[in-house]
This record gives structure tokens, sequence and C-alpha cells, in this order.
């Protein structure tokens, strides 16, 4: 009898256009002690079917046909009253996006004892303890100290921890991993994963893996299913489908994964998929995107960050001596040459973000200072001097959705700065440049019109790169833009980064966990660790022969994919 095992299972989403089947007829199954890997395009099913085994579908979506059972009792058509006992204390669930699975009015103490206290027979001081355990084993430093914080005080990485600390805490049988590793560097995802596979190695758990990183499937699971479009087109051995893919859209799928062993000119894309994405090429040279009237003859380093600190407040009192303080930067100096792309890599919490939002002015330093063109940027001290500088930084964020209001068309959220650095002599320019942006990113002046909830991930990414290059930058900040997607999209995104630095000469701080990703991309790199610069090498110079070593120690824990090879997908 196996652990979990689903049966025909529909699922439907009805609107006024019609239903939307999102996954179609699906069975699989996953045995004790088993980790079976769930991949595929965003859009496949790969959650919606995590969602529907612990009934959390989000409405109107709902079970068509078809069962689940746990443990051989079906759990599929329980109330929610009898689904409220399976949740958490059978079946513990990872949630993709930690900010929206957190309380933000509650401490991570009282999310994570609640979850004890509900699931386990255990006192409060237990539970406590436990807690503490927990956050020790996903790796979250000093935990005494940061179980009393709040989710908005912890990094992306570090939430991501606190969310997979709730989910094994309830001792589960089945855990369900949406994304788990999506927002850790390679240290913590191996620290996690390893953790994952002890769990269910020693309690004979098993475990429902659904991500878009293929190194991590290589390395983890057992077996592997592959979705597209919600139809499971092939499942099997891990060593059989990543080596030997008997589907096209695998064989395809499997080529759009990043190399780590050496640099390629561009990244390959998905050509399963029917929809391919064709970029709109302009003449940059006379069209209004390549004519910034800032292009200055500057010929040293474009940007020079000079001994940044930056410290933020954990604990604040009064009495300046009871204050408790984290260093999120140290002294942190390098600079980056125009036209060139440079990249930071480290563990979250590693200070890596905290440095983007200092050079684009989000964050003051407590001391040092950033040099763009010459010009002192933390000397500037009103909005009238910071305003030119501003906009020839601009920023691309890890989450595209929350960056965008919800309640503008994609029109205004591109227009938006155009408008407000009066860069455009009447509203039929901004309308023709909002236009081409969209041409230009692949999604097409159709998508002005629309709001950002009708995308998808990878799309309004898109639109994020759109509006980032709508006040015609020198500098583009990339901080984790591809963290969230899958590899045909990925594969998408870089390239389309890659041919706007060609033909813009963009200068990129490209800020990424993703290692192999880093070494496809960057020019020179830089790695940090608690908030300090521990080296910045040649980007073949710092995967060949890393200087520091904690840098061997990271390109040593890259996960290896060991699927086929480009040359085989080619001729299978």
């Amino acid at each position: 009898m196996s652990l979990l095992e689903v049966k025909n299972l529909r699922i439907e989403y009805p609107s006024r256009h019609g239903v939307h089947a999102a996954v179609k007829s699906l069975s699989f199954s996953i045995e004790r002690g088993e980790i079976v890997g769930v991949v595929g395009e965003s859009g496949a099913g790969k959650s919606t079917v995590g969602n529907a085994v612990i009934d959390l579908l989000s409405p109107p979506g709902k079970v068509a046909s078809g069962d689940v059972y746990l443990d051989g009792d079906k759990i599929s058509g329980l109330s929610s009253e009898e689904m409220r006992k399976i949740r958490g204390s059978k079946i513990g669930f990872i949630f993709q996006d930690p900010m929206t699975s957190l309380n933000p009015l509650f401490t991570v103490e009282q999310q994570i004892t609640e979850t004890i206290l509900t699931n386990l027979k255990v006192t409060k001081a237990e539970a406590y303890t436990r807690a503490i355990s927990l956050m020790e084993q996903v790796g979250i430093p000093e935990p005494e100290l940061r179980i009393k914080q709040y989710p908005h005080q912890f990094s992306g990485g570090m939430r991501q921890r606190v969310v997979i600390a709730i989910a094994l805490s309830g001792e589960p049988d089945l855990i369900i991993a949406d994304e788990p590793t999506t927002a850790l560097d390679v240290s913590i995802q191996d620290q996690i994963l390893t953790l994952i596979r002890n769990l269910c190695i020693e309690k004979n758990v098993g475990c429902m893996l659904v991500t878009h990183d293929m190194g991590v499937v290589s390395n983890v699971t057992d077996r592997v299913a592959v979705m597209y479009r919600g139809d499971l087109v092939e499942i099997g051995t891990t060593e059989q489908v990543l080596s030997r893919p008997n589907h096209p859209y695998t064989k395809s799928l499997i080529s759009a994964v990043p190399r780590s062993d050496v640099k390629l000119s561009r990244f390959p894309l998905v050509s399963y998929i029917e929809e391919a994405h064709e970029l709109t090429k302009l003449d940059v040279k006379t069209h209004w995107l390549g004519q910034s009237e800032d292009q200055r003859s500057y010929t040293g380093a474009l940007l020079q960050v000079e001994n940044v600190n930056l410290r933020f407040t954990t604990k604040d009192s009064f009495f300046e001596s009871r204050r408790e303080y984290v260093q999120a930067s140290n002294n942190v100096s390098f600079e980056i040459y125009e036209g060139e792309t440079f990249g930071l890599v480290g563990e979250s919490g590693s200070g890596k973000s905290t440095i983007a939002r200092v050079i684009a002015g989000l964050y003051p330093p407590n001391s040092g200072k950033v040099t763009f063109e010459g010009i002192d940027l933390t000397a500037l001290k009103s909005e009238k001097e910071r305003r030119p500088m501003r906009r020839q930084m601009q920023m691309v964020f890890q989450n595209p959705y929350s960056s965008m209001n919800p309640r503008m068309k994609i029109f205004d959220i591109i227009a938006e700065p155009i408008r407000f650095h009066k860069l455009s002599d009447n509203e039929a320019q901004t309308r023709q440049i909002v236009h081409d942006l969209l041409d230009h990113v692949g999604l097409g002046r159709a998508a002005s019109v629309k709001y950002p909830h009708e995308f998808s991930g990878g799309q309004r990414q898109r639109i994020s790169i759109a509006r980032a290059l709508a006040t015609r930058p020198r500098l583009l900040i990339c901080d984790e833009p591809t963290s969230a997607l899958d590899v045909s999209v990925q594969a998408q995104i870089l390239n389309l980064l890659k041919d706007l630095q060609d033909e813009l000469n963009l200068t990129m701080l490209f800020i990424s966990h993703d290692l192999p990703v880093i070494r496809q991309m960057c020019d020179r790199i830089g790695v940090m660790r608690q908030g300090t610069l521990l080296e910045v090498s040649p980007t073949e110079q710092l995967f060949t022969a890393p200087q520091h070593e904690y840098s061997k120690h990271l390109i040593d824990l890259m996960p290896e994919f060991k699927g086929m090879s480009q040359e085989g997908l080619k001729l299978a």
C-alpha cells in the first residue's frame, strides 16, 4: 500500500469564459521513504496538485473527479474539520511564497509553537525547545534571538527556512514541498535538502517535491514526474527520466538547464513550447530607447562602492547601550565598469540585496560612499539632486508581483516612470514608448490593457524589466530576477537581459544564489558572507580556481545536474 495514491485526478477552474482543466486525469503514487520530484512549466499544474491533496485549492478551483488516498484512507471529499486534523499532523506543506504564508502580526515563536501545540501533545516549554531545535536544523543563526522577531525582520531565504521549520514541526508522514529552495543559496539549500532526505530515510516519511531546479531533482529525488499543461507526460526513475527521456517535452526541458561546467553565449530555449516568444528587435541607434541624454564620456569605473557599512536595529531602546544591531554590510568595496555584468553571490542574509538597495538609494549607509560617474550619491541631500541620478539606475526586484500596483493597468505601470521623470513630450509619445517596450520584451502591446494578476510569474518579470528600461538607465540592478521561474522562462528572461545589454550597452549588477546562472551571466563575481565581501574574481577564475575557502565551499555544494548532455539531446 502506497503512502499517497492519486487516482484519475481532474481539477477544473470554471469561469464565464468556460471551464479550464488545470489537471487532467492524473495518477501517481508516493511510497514511504521516497522523494518524488514534479517538474514542468509554470502553469503545468504542479502546485495545483499539491493544493488539491490537502484541499487548499483557490476558489473557484475544484476537484471535478478522481480520488486521493493517504495510507489507504480516502482523504478527498472530507469535510473542512476533518481535513484540518490531517494538515500539519499527517501532511506538512512547504509553501512557495514564505511572506504570504506567514502572519506579519505574530512573531516566529508564536507561529512555530502554535503548530507544535496543535499537532503534538507537549507543554509550552517543550514546544519552545522544539521550535529552537527546528530553527537550528534549518540553518537559522542565533535562534534564541531570531525566534522573538517578526517575519518582516527576516530576509527572503530566512523566511523560507521558517516556513520549512513550521512544516516539519508536526512530524508529518508526508511532506509536500512547493519550490522549497527557491529563495535559498546553495549552502542552505544543501542543508535543507539533506534534512528532508534524512527525514525520509530515518522516519520513513514520503515527500512530493515540486521544483523547477533540475539540479535539485537530479541530486535528491528517487523518481520524477514531468507535467505539461495538466497532463503527466512522463514518469520514471530519476536516472531514466533525466538521462534517457522519452517525451519530446522532457528532452526540450532538460536542454534549457543552465550549464555549470562551461559558459555559453546564450541559454538554450524549450523548443517544444508552442507559443515561443519572439522578441521585437529595435534599432536602438535611432530609437528613443537608445538615445539617453545622459551618455557622458566618463573613463573610470561607472559605479564605485567604497567601504559601505550599514547596520539594522534588532532591539531598540531609549538607552544607546541597550540597543542591539545586526551588521548587514561591513566595509564593502567594489567597482563596476560600463557594459560589464558584475555578480554578487552568497548566503541569504549575507547582505547582497542590502548593498543593491544602498546603491539604488533605498537605504542610506551608516558610513562609506557610492560613486556613480564620479558623483558621490551619498552626498546628495535633496530630492532635486538625487532625481537625475536615480533615473540612470533602475532595479528589477525579486518578486515582480509585490513590486507592482495590482490596481494599475500594465500601461500605467510602465508609463509611470516616464511621466515622473518627464521623458516624453506628450501622451501620444508615452503610449508609443510603452508599446515599443512591451514589444521589445516579448509581450506585445495588447498586454498594456491588462492587470498584473492576469500574467504568469515570467511575464510579470518581463513587465518589471520593461518598466526598469523606461527611464533609459545606464545601470540595471537585478535582484534575483529569475529565482521563482522555471528553466524555460528563466532562459527567455536571461537571453532578453543579454540582448538588452548588447543593444544598449547596459551595465548590470546581477544578484543571484543560482551559481550556474551567475556563471552564464557575469563577467566578474563578488562573494559575500555575513555582510563582508570575501573575494572578487573574474567569473571563470572563481569557478575553476576560487581563492577564498568559503568560495570553494559554495562551488563544491553546487548541485550537479546528472542529466542527458546537450549533444545527446540533439541526437535524441
